[in-house]
């Protein structure tokens, strides 16, 4: 400990016996004691003395006590020590006087020792503590500027994590012991529609229901146990129910739980994208066991389809004519069939050709009587002469299949389906109330029901894609956008008109072409080779016997290969011999872009014609370039075959 010094007493008397007698009575109680026999030396002294307690005369010469109490308060080096006059006089006026000055206090003359004593060591202790007070009021100032500043750097931080916090995608709050919540951000507000003032201090009971409540209390308790808790909830809002996911992370304040911080996304979109995915890899997978499934379907059908027009050759008879010609229609449209799956699976753009409405509106129907519950009847109203569109015959015959199916679905307990078409004439005024369309002519075609009808407000968005009113898994969405799509992508336009429990008809206006007559084709007259020698490559046995055996019967000569390995063994041996190569593109060993690459190095000129049941002619010229002079999809009949072959070999 610092030990503790004597306190300093200045005594300021111009009597020499008052001097003496207070600087012994005041030495021999331990005090320092400093004299001065005048006001001014009194002021120099107290320059460099810095005295605790100033005894001081009031009758002096030259500057009197008042004087020089006065010239003693006026500087802040000084104007805090005590002073007490000491004085003969006891005029109230003049003790008046001195207070009002700055002094402490009064000692009369003559001293008497003991108050001498008792008043000095008063003072001392009172300014002593005030010294104290002052600097424990210092150190408290000190404290609120900290305190203060502290407040304000925490108000700052509050403030930054606020922003934060409302600036995430993402509702947070804070929940104590008791389930009511602290603090709520902007998400909560968003959530609710309300002000979080509105929200903190709020029950979770109150915000979220009695029954949401008591589901979540169990993941509650297990955080406020100190356990992180992630989880997924749904959350009715503006009559949808939304997926979030709900984290709690415990607050800890040593070994206690104080509460749990609440983070809430809502992750309905990202859960929507999740099933999109899933919904795209599962058509992607029946893409590729569609294409499998095409490809083999094309090798069988392919030989079925020659032969028959082999056999029409040496069966002349009337009935054995219709029994073929029924059997090549049905391998023809098997074929068609296969060929729709695979645009539609491939997302191939099928070319744009003249099509006469009559022809695929009798397809349409056909499918649909034979499909469509009984409960259902089918009613067809086409005007007679209608006029041809240009399009996509597939992605049209797609168009008509998805509104029926549509009005199938709308009619689970029967009703009537009407299919109709007619020629129309698109006017001015027509155009004012329907901005899409154009002036000029159009096929009219309808497909109405008589099932339960859209619900007006929203109708305005089922040709948005994904946009389904079916139960989960019973729709994807898409049927109705790619509707729209197709339309659009022809150059028409589409209108719906609808009355719940009274039907729905959609109107489909595509724009029309002068109707031309294509003249039928005669199979009498197939050209007909002279001796060319024709290697066929294909891994199917059908397929090579029932290719050799045509081109045999039309004047060529050919070779067979099971393989591209055995086809380049075969080139080699009758380099000369051979005029043209038919190449299979899918095939093991080596396919068909392997081969004809091989013959090409050994013969540049070789003539190729590829062959494929599920290669494109688009993607079969990326695979070999300008190697292939044709390219010939599986099923052909034999004028196909023919015919391309007199084409590649009259080049």
């Amino acid at each position: 400990m610092n030990p503790v010094l004597p306190a300093t007493v200045l005594i300021v008397d111009d009597t020499p016996s008052n001097l003496n007698l207070l600087f012994n009575v005041l030495r021999n109680s331990g005090f320092k004691v400093l004299v001065a026999q005048s006001g001014k030396s009194a002021l120099q002294k107290v320059e460099y003395a810095n005295p605790d307690l100033i005894l001081l005369d009031i009758l002096m010469p030259g500057m009197d006590g008042f004087a020089t109490c006065e010239a003693l308060k006026a500087q802040p080096s000084t104007q805090d020590i005590p002073i007490i006059f000491m004085t003969a006089l006891s005029e109230t006026v003049d003790k008046v006087k001195g207070l009002r000055l700055g002094a402490v206090d009064y000692i009369t003359k003559p001293f008497q020792q003991e108050e001498v004593l008792a008043r000095i060591q008063l003072h001392l202790n009172l300014r002593r503590l005030t010294r104290q007070v002052q600097e424990q009021n210092a150190q408290l100032e000190q404290q609120i500027q900290e305190r203060a500043q502290v407040e304000n750097r925490l108000r700052q931080r509050e403030a930054q994590l606020r922003l934060i916090t409302d600036a995430l995608p993402v509702m947070i709050s804070y929940i104590d012991r008791d389930h009511y919540y602290r603090f709520v951000n902007r998400g909560y507000e968003d959530w609710f529609q309300r002000p979080r003032e509105a929200l903190q201090n709020r029950h979770l009971r109150d915000l979220m229901g009695e029954a949401l409540y008591q589901e979540v209390l169990p993941k509650l308790t297990l955080a406020l146990s100190g356990q992180m808790v992630t989880f997924e909830n749904t959350m009715p809002r503006n009559g949808n129910f939304h997926n979030l996911e709900i984290t709690y992370v415990p607050h800890f304040e040593g070994e206690d739980v104080r509460g749990t911080y609440v983070l809430i996304q809502d992750v309905t979109e990202r859960r929507q994208l999740e099933r999109q995915l899933l919904r795209s890899q599962r058509m992607e997978s029946l893409g590729t066991l569609a294409s499998g499934i095409a490809h083999d379907l094309n090798n069988v059908l392919t030989p079925i389809l020659m032969s028959v027009q082999l056999l029409g050759i040496k069966c002349q008879d009337e009935q054995s004519q219709l029994w073929l010609e029924l059997l090549e229609a049905n391998t023809k449209r098997g074929a068609e069939l296969i060929r729709q799956v695979m645009s539609f699976v491939q997302g191939i753009d099928g070319k744009h050709t003249l099509i006469q409405p009559d022809h695929l509106l009798k397809e349409i129907e056909q499918m649909v009587e034979g499909t469509f519950p009984k409960s259902i009847t089918i009613s067809t109203q086409i005007a007679p002469d209608l006029w041809a569109v240009s399009g996509d015959s597939t992605q049209l015959h797609q168009v008509l299949m998805n509104l029926c199916v549509n009005a199938r679905d709308a009619m689970s307990h029967g009703g009537l389906l009407k299919l109709a078409a007619e020629n129309v004439t698109v006017d001015a005024a027509f155009v004012q109330t329907h901005p899409e369309a154009k002036i000029g002519d159009y096929l009219w075609l309808t497909i109405a029901d008589t099932g339960m009808g859209i619900p007006a407000e929203i109708i305005d968005r089922i040709f948005e894609p994904f946009f389904t009113t079916k139960e989960f898994g019973k729709g994807t969405g898409l049927g109705l956008s790619t509707v729209g799509g197709i339309v659009k992508s022809h150059g028409g336009f589409i209108t719906v008109v609808s009355e719940p429990q009274q039907g729905t008809q959609f109107n489909v206006f595509l724009p029309a072409i002068a109707p031309t007559i294509s003249p039928e084709l005669n199979d009498d007259g197939l050209p007909s080779g002279h001796g060319e020698t024709v290697l066929i490559v294909d891994d199917e046995v059908a397929i090579r016997q029932i290719a050799q055996t045509s081109l045999e019967a039309h004047g060529y000569q050919t070779l067979t290969a099971h393989d591209g390995v055995e086809a380049i063994s075969l080139y080699v041996q009758h380099p000369q011999a051979i005029d043209l190569v038919i190449v299979d593109m899918m095939m093991p060993s080596m396919d068909g872009s392997l081969a004809i690459r091989a013959l090409k190095q050994i013969n540049p000129h070789v003539r190729i014609v590829a062959v494929s049941g599920l290669v494109t002619n688009e993607l079969c010229l990326d695979i070999t370039g300008t190697d292939v002079l044709a390219f010939l999809p599986k099923p052909f009949t034999t004028k196909e075959l023919l015919t391309t072959l007199n084409q590649v070999v009259e080049r």
